[in-house]
């Protein structure tokens, strides 16, 4: 791996103890990746971050860079922050008024003979997209445009790694998903590695080769986002990435048949990598039914009554309760167009079954985290 943290804590001084904001976390990224890490507000992502770029000194683990040891807390080793050739983006662009766009972009490259220097800026300008917008001042440039500066200055010194904390967090939210989009291209033109921080699973999918899912300072799950939304790895990345809830079900083991799960909206059979009925105390268990995993049929028997629906263009997504009280949620085309207190049949379409331990009142239906 290019970029390698093994077990990685930070911690920091408090009055009367140590409060850790970043436990053993672990991950790696190829030469040329992509990875992001996303989480709730205080859950160490940042904090991670600072420890990558040497703005934070490791209590525990090592950080490596192409082979490079940056950071070993047991060896007693921390690199200078200058001394790791890392470029980082910021939420504040940070962009100097009194300055072109091109010095702007100049500014960490001073060190290079004028032709080579504007060669460099030009090629940043252009892969960015604003090479005619070299001698403009930062204040004439929308704030998509400052960030794409902002990226083009961390770029010119040909850093080996990038590092991203919330760039496009002052922005609109057309205009931020647009530019993830936009800034996987240039890092994928560039060649460059990085790792970005973010709130927003949006932005994490359409940039992320690879996604961690972090809460309380700890690393719950690093993988693709196609792993993290069919198998998460905990019930907190579960109920954290997309929409869905969980409710009590069995599991059941039949000769013919293999495992059966029963469930509020009836025995779900044939399915991928189903776990076996032994793996839960009388096979009890919580299962997760996403959005998607509910379908609107009005020929069901199953019937769910509208509580709540938010239009989405192509779609509603409902929150919806069964006569039982159990609460489901469901995406269903904006042309079905029901109206609240409105009963709908509903039936479960589920490829990917997802189950946990039982936990008290998760009958009761849990709405995880929503998407910003």
């Amino acid at each position: 791996m290019f970029l390698d943290l093994q077990a990685v804590s930070v911690r920091y001084p408090r009055a009367a103890r140590e409060r850790s904001a970043v436990e053993s976390a672990s991950l790696g990224l190829g030469a040329g990746q992509i990875g992001v890490l996303i989480g709730p507000s205080g859950c160490g992502k940042t904090s991670l971050l600072r420890a990558v770029a040497g703005l934070e000194a490791c209590s525990a683990g090592r950080i490596r860079i192409g082979g490079e040891v940056l950071s070993d807390a047991a060896a007693g080793v921390h690199r200078a922050p200058e001394e790791r050739r890392i470029g980082m983006v910021f939420q504040d662009y940070a962009l100097f008024p009194h300055l072109s766009v091109a010095d702007n972009v100049a500014f960490g490259i001073r060190g290079l003979a004028r032709e080579a220097r504007s060669e460099r800026v030009q090629q940043l300008l252009d892969l960015v997209g604003l090479g005619h917008a070299a001698r403009r001042a930062p204040h004439q440039l929308s704030g998509g445009q400052q960030q794409r500066i902002a990226l083009a200055r961390a770029l010119a010194p040909q850093p080996r790694l990038l590092l991203l904390d919330e760039p496009f967090s002052s922005l609109d939210i057309d205009l931020r998903e647009r530019l993830a989009q936009e800034l996987r291209v240039i890092l994928k033109q560039s060649g460059t590695t990085a790792l970005f921080v973010t709130h927003d699973q949006l932005e994490a999918f359409a940039l992320g080769d690879v996604i961690g899912v972090m809460h309380r300072g700890r690393l719950e799950q690093w993988g693709d986002a196609y792993t993290l939304y069919h198998r998460p790895a905990s019930r907190f990345v579960a109920g954290f990435i997309g929409h869905g809830v969980f409710t009590p079900a069995r599991i059941e083991q039949r000769a013919a048949q293999g495992p059966v799960v029963h469930t509020v909206l009836g025995e779900l059979q044939d399915l991928r990598e189903c776990p076996l009925a032994d793996a839960y105390p009388r096979g009890e268990c919580d299962v997760l039914l996403r959005a998607d995993d509910i379908v609107h049929d009005d020929s069901s028997p199953v019937k769910a009554c509208i509580e709540r629906k938010a239009f989405r263009g192509s779609e509603f997504l409902y929150t919806l309760r069964l006569p039982g009280g159990e609460q489901l949620m469901a995406h269903v085309p904006s042309h079905h167009d029901h109206q609240l207190g409105e009963w709908i049949g509903i039936r479960a379409a589920v490829d990917h079954v997802v189950t946990f331990d039982r936990q008290a009142g998760a009958g009761h239906g849990f709405t995880p985290a929503q998407p910003a």
